[in-house]
């Protein structure tokens, strides 16, 4: 079996529900935190979770396992060092937030900024999908700008566990293929 460890940095508005999406996968949705508290010390950009994600390729039998090492930074202009160098990005708004999602392009230019501009495999998460009635962006707004930087699109509801596995199981896709790439690169200069 191969396991692979990903960096994937969280990032948004405060209050979007980063910490919620991350906390629901990592428990398999057994935990919502009802009482949250912005105050808290995981909501001050020091959350990290882990989990493993199994993917089983076809062609080859083999058995790889993805890590995603998630961290939650939730502070746009902080000088801190974020993270090192993530593998993946999840940018996460709010649906029932227009402010939140206009943010987004300042998060993802201090993420390329921070990245070097390395080309970082990401996602676009619209949470609150479960609030309809209270919706200030819509679908196809969002894809299309996903779309525009590279993105894919999901929207989610943390709250009633909504579609939260889909981004996070495409990042870990993402990166598995990055890996295969990475390897068939460096077998093929290889000599013989």
């Amino acid at each position: 079996m191969v396991r692979l460890r990903a960096r994937c940095l969280l990032v948004g508005d405060p209050a979007v529900g980063k910490s919620a999406l991350s906390q629901m996968f990592h428990s398999d949705g057994a935990l919502f935190q009802k009482n949250y508290s912005m105050w808290e010390p995981q909501s001050l950009g020091g959350l990290m979770r882990a989990r493993d994600v199994e993917k089983r390729i076809q062609q080859t039998l083999e058995t790889t396992r993805v890590e995603l090492l998630i961290k939650s930074v939730n502070i746009p202009d902080s000088g801190d060092s974020v993270w090192g160098e993530p593998s993946l990005v999840c940018l996460v708004f709010d649906l029932t937030s227009e402010n939140s999602f206009a943010s987004c392009g300042r998060w993802m230019e201090r993420v390329r900024t921070h990245c070097r501009g390395l080309n970082v495999p990401g996602v676009l998460v619209g949470n609150k999908c479960d609030l309809s009635a209270r919706r200030e962006v819509q679908t196809a707004v969002a894809q299309e700008w996903a779309h525009s930087q590279g993105l894919e699109y999901h929207e989610t509801s943390a709250k009633e566990m909504e579609n939260v596995e889909a981004p996070l199981l495409s990042l870990a896709r993402a990166f598995h293929t990055l890996y295969q790439e990475r390897r068939e690169t460096i077998q093929n200069l290889s000599p013989g």
